[in-house]
């Protein structure tokens, strides 16, 4: 074993220098005076790397199988409840997630109501009168905290929830990574700035996912998540009013119930054709020119992603796999994990 550990050492410091595993003097022989030193010192960076594991706080889909072993299922038992009663709350609380993310990390913050001390998140541009789903989450952070007292945190409660709502209204599954930990502050010019608008070009999409360490590919697949969900007029009045690129019927029946002004607040589904169900059918909708905002119809607009969309569009399992894998991807970035952030007791404000 202990020639194992240093052999382990050797091969680390020769893929960091540049040289052949074995050309050192690290590893001495089991005769040599040095043996000793060696094998203490292999043993200490074996367990420095454990210990840096440990402060990264790597996330881990087991994190809570000791201390809460049945989170999953209290978040799915009440997800079922909301989804039953509205099925736009699934996509409610995927629009959460995704918002919550892309603004300095999936910490919840997006969650926090204002204070004394900051500026929120919820009523920026993006979010007001839009974003919702707050008091599901509340729900089963309520149930969460009855079980497992200030033990899982309102960012994990929202990654577990996206997860469940994607299921439920028909879409694959994926192993939620889970350790993340709870912002104690929130920012309302970062949602302002970090958020993809709806009248974003291609070019503005790929970079503001791009920013997040995501790919053309990634933004593509998670763009349809607006294969459920709805949209205010005032989102897609210039697209179906000013754009050339928009399938004229569509962009009829869409001016009946919003006008070239008012009625912002009046509701279109994303996709027309399955707007509860989550499918490949969005992509259908973006061949034929009939997305709903101008960043949908971008997607497929003799620009770089149309040979994805057209794939997406007539393969269901390349979705669905794309997606569920970028969802990993989206969950992981900037998470606070191991001794940052704190786990709230109530998801709108700091301990």
């Amino acid at each position: 074993m202990s020639i194992d550990l240093c052999s382990l050492l050797e091969r680390w410091r020769a893929s960091k220098a540049g040289y052949p595993a074995g050309s050192s003097a690290i590893c001495p022989s089991m005769s040599s005076p040095t043996f000793t030193t060696s094998v203490i010192l292999a043993l200490c960076f074996v367990a420095v790397l454990a210990a840096v594991g440990v402060a990264h706080g790597q996330l881990s889909p087991t994190f809570y199988n000791k201390t809460c072993s049945n989170l999953e299922g209290i978040v799915r038992s009440a997800m079922s409840q909301a989804v039953n009663k509205e099925a736009r709350m699934g996509a409610s609380i995927l629009r959460l997630h995704f918002h919550d993310c892309f603004v300095n990390g999936c910490d919840a913050s997006i969650l926090l109501d204002d204070t004394a001390n900051f500026t929120g998140e919820k009523n920026a541009g993006p979010n007001a009168n839009s974003v919702r789903g707050y008091d599901v989450i509340d729900t089963i952070k309520s149930n969460v905290e009855a079980t497992c007292k200030a033990t899982v945190s309102c960012a994990d409660i929202l990654a577990l929830a996206a997860r469940d709502a994607v299921v439920l209204l028909g879409g694959p599954t994926w192993t939620v990574q889970l350790g993340r930990r709870d912002a104690t502050t929130a920012s309302q010019s970062a949602a302002n700035s970090n958020l993809p608008a709806p009248g974003s070009s291609l070019s503005q999409l790929i970079s503001a996912f791009s920013a997040k360490g995501l790919s053309a590919r990634d933004m593509t697949a998670l763009s349809g998540a607006h294969t459920v969900g709805q949209a205010r007029c005032a989102t897609f009045r210039s697209h179906i009013y000013n754009d050339a690129n928009v399938n004229a019927s569509f962009a009829s029946l869409r001016r009946m119930s919003c006008p070239s002004s008012g009625g912002d607040a009046t509701l279109a589904p994303l996709d027309v054709q399955s707007a509860t169900t989550f499918d490949n059918k969005y992509y259908q909708n973006l061949v034929v020119r009939q997305g709903l905002l101008h960043s949908d119809q971008e997607l497929f607009n003799n620009g770089t992603q149309d040979a994805l969309v057209r794939q997406y569009s007539s393969n269901t399992s390349a979705f669905s796999g794309d997606f569920a894998a970028a969802m990993i991807r989206m969950g992981a970035i900037s998470p606070l994990t191991g001794t940052k952030g704190q786990i709230r007791l109530n998801c709108s404000k700091v301990n």
